[in-house]
C-alpha cells in the first residue's frame, strides 16, 4: 500500500518547534497531503505513561506498578509541564501513542509523526541509550532527545570539571551543540521528519553521507553539519529517490 498522507501531532510544550513550518516543508518535499493534529485522548493514558518509565538504565526493567504521585506527574506533563529527569522505554512509548491513532488509519498508507518532550531510549549492550526518534507506526520524535542523545564535542567532556560552573563551559561551546529552546530546532527537525518519511516508504531512514539530512548522527556537531551547515539537503541517491516519488505522486493526482 502506497503512502498517501502524513499526520503531524503537535508538541504544545516546546514553543521553539514551529510545527506549521515542518508541515509545509514535508508537503514541498514529498507532494503528499499533510495535516496537523492535536493529541486529544492522552490524559486517559497517564497510567500507561508512568508504567513505561525506566527504573534502572542498566536493566531492561520498567515501572509496572506506578505510584499515585507518578501518575499525577504524568497528568502534569500532559497538561503542559516539561518532564524532568525521566527516561521512558521508546518502544513502549510508541505502543502507547499507537492507541491514540484512529483504527482506520492503522495501515501503510498513513504516516503518523508524533513530537514529544518526553525523553526515551532503547535497550542494547546492557543499558538504555537515549534516542531522538523511534521510527514506525507511529514515529515518535523527542525534542528533548535531540539535546540529550547526540554527544557534545569531545573537548566539552575533557574540560568539564565537577566544580566548574556549567554555564561558563556551555557559553564557551555555544553553537556547537543543540540546547533547550534552541531557535535552530525547527530546521534540525526537518531532517528527522524526512528520516521518518524514508523509513515509511523504503524501510531505511538513514544515509551514510554525513552531509545528507538522513545521516544517522551520533554527535551534536554531526547533527549541526547535516541539518544546518551542509551545502545540500540530500545526497544524490536520496535526492533522486525523492524526486521520483514526488513525480509519481503528481502523476496519480
Amino acid at each position: 500500500m502506497k503512502l498517501s498522507s502524513i499526520h503531524l501531532y503537535n508538541n504544545k510544550t516546546d514553543t521553539s518547534l514551529k510545527i506549521s513550518l515542518l508541515l509545509q516543508y514535508i508537503k514541498e518535499k514529498t507532494g503528499l497531503e499533510v495535516d496537523l493534529r492535536e493529541i486529544t485522548e492522552e490524559r486517559v493514558l497517564a497510567e500507561e505513561f508512568a508504567r513505561a518509565k525506566v527504573i534502572d538504565p542498566h536493566r531492561e526493567e520498567l515501572n509496572p506498578n506506578p505510584l499515585k504521585a507518578e501518575i499525577e506527574y504524568e497528568y502534569k506533563i500532559i497538561s503542559g509541564q516539561k518532564p524532568s529527569g525521566l527516561l521512558y522505554d521508546g518502544f513502549c512509548l510508541q505502543e502507547i501513542y499507537r492507541q491514540i491513532l484512529p483504527r482506520k488509519e492503522h495501515n501503510l498508507a498513513q504516516g503518523h509523526i508524533i513530537f514529544t518532550t518526553r525523553l526515551f531510549g532503547t535497550f542494547s549492550d546492557n543499558r538504555y541509550h537515549a534516542r531522538v526518534a523511534v521510527f514506525g507506526h507511529p514515529t515518535i520524535i523527542s525534542t528533548t532527545g535531540i539535546v540529550v542523545s547526540p554527544a557534545k564535542p569531545r573537548e566539552f567532556y575533557l574540560r568539564k570539571q565537577p566544580r566548574e560552573d556549567p554555564t561558563i563551559l556551555a557559553n564557551e561551546f555555544r553553537g556547537r551543540f543543540i540546547e533547550y529552546d534552541d531557535k535552530r530546532l525547527t530546521e534540525i527537525m526537518k531532517g528527522y521528519v524526512m528520516q521518518a518519511f524514508f523509513y515509511q516508504v523504503f524501510g531505511n531512514p538513514f544515509c551514510s553521507d554525513p552531509n545528507c539530512r538522513l545521516y544517522n548522527a551520533h554527535w551534536q556537531e554531526e547533527v549541526i553539519n547535516a541539518q544546518l551547515k551542509s551545502k545540500y539537503e540530500f545526497c544524490q541517491l536520496h535526492y533522486q529517490a525523492l524526486t521520483s516519488l514526488k513525480h509519481q505522486q503528481f502523476c496519480t493526482q
